[in-house]
């Protein structure tokens, strides 16, 4: 059992996914003990390309500020940063590495300078501005729906299939998934390539972040409301919130499942490119800040224990094992919450099924950072570090 964490290192942040598919070097980083791992995280990345111009489209929204943190604190090479919102919000001054930048309106001429654009603006603003970004000769790494299951554009979490990244070169968009997709497949792909998942069945306990900084914000609001003996705050949901949970609230198709979890269903099997494997949903939104949690159970083509399992994700990229059944300790939002790593745990047999063949756990991420900034910045970084073709203004 795993009462935290793995005993040995997790591969250090300035290697890219891709590397990490190497066996021999993989093996060597993991042999490494924790206590010498400061020496590693000490070195910068060492990207293969100059410092390029990013843009952020909907740098005021919750992600947009947590893009801004994450490319300071992974020292993203910039030679220069625009931020981009609606018109609204042009003007506005936001501060990034000591300096206050000046938020710009997002229009059709906002690329032409651009090597990198984030978008993390909605899907309408992504469907109007990301193709004219790309026939600008920028890349966009998109956070909306819009283009997630177009077949010109790759469904990347850096993890899984960072692989597929090239195959952005005609549209020059990478989607990224949906924050419950990107939680969930960092954890099930371990087990998927070593014992074929067939079938996975997952719950979701979704955070007000999902929903943007306003939900968040409403949450907190309510609490206040609750305290005081106020009437409740119903402006994003239009319901109580906290002390409370209710179906996600996407619109229901006539299979009677809502869109998010037929994102999660259609995603999959994309980002795995296992068309056969088959995925169900349920989407429930708690009243929890930032970080989503999810319970999972797999049906496995081949038979694979509990602490296999367990000793396979320990080594997995981007997850943290928590499972200590003695102290009933097991992964939680306000854990999950700041942090990169999805933990997982509950690790355990799924008695329903033939022995070996059924697995259930429990897992836990943050939203705007793993499911959405975060996974966004890991893509950018893969494609300055193996894929810089892609980047044609370079």
């Amino acid at each position: 059992r795993y009462p935290t964490a793995p005993l040995l290192c997790d591969p250090p942040p300035f290697l890219s996914f891709t590397m990490l598919r190497t066996p021999s070097l993989a093996k060597t980083l993991r042999s490494i003990p924790k206590h010498n791992l400061s020496v590693l995280l000490s070195q910068q990345r060492a990207f293969s390309t100059a410092p390029v111009t990013v843009a952020i489209a909907g740098a005021t929204g919750a992600v947009g500020q947590e893009l801004l943190e994450l490319l300071d604190e992974r020292k993203f090479p910039l030679k220069n940063l625009k931020l981009l919102a609606s018109a609204r919000s042009a003007g506005k001054q936001i501060p990034f590495k000591g300096e206050n930048l000046t938020v710009e309106e997002l229009t059709e001429d906002s690329f032409s300078d651009v090597d990198i654009a984030f978008f993390s603006a909605g899907g309408s603003q992504s469907k109007e501005f990301g193709p004219a970004a790309g026939k600008a000769g920028c890349l966009v790494i998109d956070n909306s729906s819009a283009f997630r299951m177009d077949p010109k554009c790759p469904l990347v979490v850096p993890e899984v299939n960072a692989e597929a990244i090239p195959d952005a070169e005609d549209s020059m968009i990478i989607a990224n998934p949906n924050c419950s997709t990107i939680i969930m497949n960092t954890v099930v792909w371990p087990l998927h390539q070593k014992a074929n998942c067939k079938r996975v069945v997952v719950s979701t306990y979704q955070a007000a972040s999902g929903a943007g900084a306003q939900a968040m914000a409403e949450l907190e609001q309510q609490a206040k409301d609750w305290v005081a003996g106020d009437p409740i705050t119903q402006d994003i949901f239009g319901r109580q919130y906290i002390w409370n949970l209710f179906s996600h609230n996407s619109p229901i198709e006539e299979t009677g499942y809502n869109e998010e979890e037929m994102k999660m269903v259609k995603e999959t099997k994309k980002i795995f490119s296992a068309p056969d494997i088959a995925v169900t949903a349920t989407c429930i939104r708690v009243p929890v800040l930032r970080a989503h949690c999810e319970a999972i159970n797999v049906t496995l083509e081949s038979p694979m224990h509990e602490d296999e399992a367990l000793e396979i994700l320990s080594k997995s990229p981007g997850v943290t094992v928590v499972d200590d059944r003695e102290n009933n300790k097991f992964p939680e939002p306000l854990d999950a919450s700041g942090k990169d790593d999805i933990l997982v745990g509950r690790m355990r047999r799924d008695l329903s099924q033939p022995e070996g063949y059924g697995l259930e756990f429990f897992v836990a991420g943050d939203q705007i950072r793993k499911g959405a900034a975060l996974n966004a910045v890991q893509i950018a970084e893969e494609v300055l570090e193996n894929y810089p073709t892609l980047l044609k203004k370079l």
